[in-house]
């Protein structure tokens, strides 16, 4: 093989068609490395010292100030969705996206050029942060969520599925999916109840708003406020559709709130809720929506200690994570 054949070759994405393959194939920089530094250099961006993140779904390059994702042509719908939600949301919050740069295509596999953003990492920072730190980040964790629900949706609201499709998808396999997660069967015991609450609970028609749906300590930075901390960027938008705006809530009640009432009410209150709205209806809709995110997992997701042998059943469960 000539060396130009092989540059040719050593700088083509390969057709693959399931995450398995996709997953091995990432762990593996040396495979791909030299073509993302290629679409780079295609866009007039160069980087000596490129920096791999090894997290996430999709291929992420750091290149100095910019950063370049690379979705396999199976995601491809989480490309348009990251894409319409960055031209969406540009110049519209009080906190810092990520902005595009330029988007191409190669060999099948869409990508996008982005700036990267500044501060610490809310996963890094969370586990050392003090109590009070972490009600005053929650809540403004709660009004970032509203400042993203005012936006208008513009072209995210073509985004797939329709908010009504989504729900009764979800409920339709919602049972199925927590069998197979291994869910308690305390808890499955209760959900035909539950899922006929979400049925009147939780609205089909709305008006839609931008829903991100994964508000966790991964997809979020932090900077120094004097002594105290503050919500300073927000990234990741993948899985962004439009729909109710409760929906939101779910991530930082389950990785971050752990069931303490000071938490909860500063998310709750941040995002819009009075003190006296958390009642019994409000809890029910929370743990409906929560048992019907597209990435529930409540084994994994819960971060309050022990929290099974806490609840003997769904509406202990409720009390549980969403105290007054």
């Amino acid at each position: 093989m000539s060396d130009a054949r092989r540059e040719q070759t050593s700088l083509s994405l390969p057709a693959l068609t399931d995450f398995a393959a996709f997953r091995a194939y990432r762990a593996e920089p040396a495979r791909w490395l030299s073509v993302a530094q290629d679409i780079a250099r295609g866009h007039g961006v160069i980087c000596s010292e490129p920096i791999v993140f090894g997290t996430g779904t999709n291929l992420v390059v750091g290149l100095g100030d910019l950063i370049l994702k690379i979705f396999p042509p199976f995601y491809r719908s989480q490309f348009i969705s990251e894409r319409a939600t960055l031209r969406v949301l540009a110049g519209q919050l009080s906190i810092d996206v990520p902005q595009l740069i330029a988007e191409g295509e190669r060999d099948g596999w869409p990508y996008l050029i982005m700036t990267r953003l500044s501060g610490v990492l809310a996963s890094d920072a969370w586990p050392d942060m003090a109590e009070t730190d972490k009600e005053g980040v929650l809540r403004q964790l709660g009004e970032t969520i509203a400042g993203v629900h005012r936006v208008p949706p513009g072209e995210l609201a073509k985004i797939t599925p329709s908010w009504q499709d989504f729900l009764q998808g979800q409920i339709a396999g919602c049972r199925a999916r927590h069998q197979r997660l291994g869910f308690a069967q305390k808890y499955l015991d209760g959900l035909d109840d539950l899922l006929a609450d979400a049925r009147e609970l939780i609205p089909v028609h709305v008006s839609p708003v931008i829903l991100v749906g994964e508000y966790i300590p991964e997809n979020f930075l932090l900077a120094r406020d004097g002594d105290s901390w503050r919500v300073s960027g927000l990234f990741d938008f993948g899985d962004v559709f439009t729909g109710f705006g409760d929906y939101d809530l779910l991530g930082p009640s389950a990785f971050m709130a752990a069931g303490r009432p000071g938490r909860v009410r500063s998310l709750l209150e941040g995002y819009g809720y009075a003190r006296a709205d958390l009642d019994e209806r409000l809890k029910r809709r929370l743990l409906a929506l929560m048992l019907l995110h597209r990435a529930s997992d409540p084994n994994r997701h819960i971060c309050i200690p022990d929290w099974p042998s806490k609840a003997a059943n769904l509406w202990e469960l409720q009390e549980l994570i969403w105290p007054n």
